[in-house]
C-alpha cells in the first residue's frame, strides 16, 4: 500500500447533529464530492483518494450515524434525511453552481435520487453499486410494520472485537480481496474501542433494525428519469448485490429496466472487483473516474 494522502477532519452541525467531513487534497481545487454506503465511513475512498492524477478538492462526510459523525439518538432512521443531509453539505461547500458527485452502495441510491430531485446541482454522478431494492408490494405492509414493531422491543447491538487486529481479519473475512496494510487501514478507521474495551464498529446499532416502509420503485424511477447531468454507473463482477435483488437472471434484467430510466449513462462492469470495488480497484476506479470528470 502507497503512503497515503494526507487528509484532514473537520465537524459541522447538520439539521442538529455534529457531522464529521474528511478532506483531501488542496483547498480551491475542483471539488469532488463522495458518499459512503451503509455500515462504511468516510476514509473507506482513501484508496481510490491516493490513485487519482489530478488536482482534486475531495470532501467525503460521514452520513449521520456512521464513522464519527453523531448518532441521531431515534429508533429508526430514515432513508429521507440523508437526502437533506447531503443538500445541507452541498450548500455548505458549494453554495452555487453544480457538483461533481459519487456514491457508493447505499450512498449511490441517495446521489441518484437526489440528483432527480436536484438536478441543477449535479454536473457528473458517479454510482458505484448503488442499484436499489427489490421492488415492494402493498399486501407486503402489515407484516412490514409488525417486524419493524417488533425490532423496536428488541434493540439491536454491535459486535465487539477483542483488538483492531481482529477488526482488520473480519474485513478481510467478508472481503478476502483486502490486503493486510489496506485492512489494517481501514479497521483503524471504521472501529473504536468502547467503554468495555472491546472494539467496536463505529455505527449505530440501529441501523441494523428493518425500517417500517416499503420500496416504491416507482417514485425512485421518477427520480431516475429526471436526472439531466450524465451518469457513470460502475458495476463489480464478483458483487454479492444480487441478493438484495432476488434471483441473478432476474435481477439483471430489473437492473437494466432501470438503467433504461437514465437519460445519459455510461456503464462499466469492473473484473476482479466485489461490492466494495473501491477496496478492490482503486487504480481503475481512479482512472475510470478522472477520464468521465473530463470529458
Amino acid at each position: 500500500m502507497q503512503t497515503p494522502t494526507p487528509s484532514r477532519s473537520e465537524f459541522l452541525t447538520v439539521r442538529g447533529l455534529r457531522t464529521h467531513v474528511r478532506h483531501w487534497g488542496r483547498e480551491g481545487a475542483p471539488k469532488l464530492f463522495m458518499v459512503h454506503g451503509w455500515m462504511d465511513v468516510a476514509a473507506s475512498f482513501q484508496f481510490v483518494v491516493d490513485c487519482l492524477k489530478g488536482d482534486w478538492h475531495v470532501i467525503a462526510p460521514d452520513w449521520r450515524g456512521f464513522g464519527l459523525s453523531e448518532r441521531s439518538g431515534a429508533d429508526t432512521y430514515w432513508f429521507p434525511d440523508y437526502l437533506a443531509d447531503l443538500d445541507a453539505i452541498l450548500r455548505h461547500y458549494a453554495p452555487d453552481g453544480a457538483v461533481n458527485l459519487l456514491g457508493h452502495s447505499m450512498g449511490g441510491n441517495v446521489v441518484n435520487l437526489y440528483a432527480g430531485v436536484r438536478p441543477g446541482r449535479i454536473r457528473k454522478l458517479v454510482n458505484l453499486e448503488g442499484f436499489g431494492m427489490r421492488a415492494t408490494a402493498p399486501e407486503q405492509a402489515p407484516a412490514r410494520y409488525a417486524k419493524w414493531l417488533d425490532e423496536l422491543c428488541t434493540p439491536p447491538q454491535m459486535r465487539g472485537y477483542p483488538n483492531v487486529g481482529a477488526v482488520a481479519a473480519r474485513l478481510q473475512k467478508t472481503n478476502p480481496r483486502l490486503t493486510d496494510a489496506r485492512a489494517a487501514f481501514l479497521a483503524q478507521h471504521w472501529s473504536a474501542p468502547n467503554a468495555a474495551g472491546q472494539w467496536e464498529i463505529l455505527g449505530d446499532p440501529v441501523h441494523k433494525q428493518a425500517g417500517p416502509l416499503l420500496y416504491h420503485i416507482d417514485e425512485v424511477l421518477a427520480c431516475w428519469k429526471a436526472i439531466t447531468a450524465p451518469v457513470l454507473w460502475i458495476e463489480a463482477e464478483d458483487t454479492n448485490m444480487w441478493q438484495w435483488m432476488g434471483p441473478k437472471a432476474e435481477a439483471r434484467v430489473e437492473i437494466d429496466r432501470r438503467l433504461g430510466c437514465l437519460a445519459d449513462v455510461r456503464c462499466h462492469m469492473m473484473a476482479d472487483a466485489g461490492h466494495m470495488l473501491h477496496h478492490d480497484q482503486p487504480e481503475e476506479l481512479a482512472r475510470l473516474l478522472e477520464a468521465f470528470l473530463a470529458e
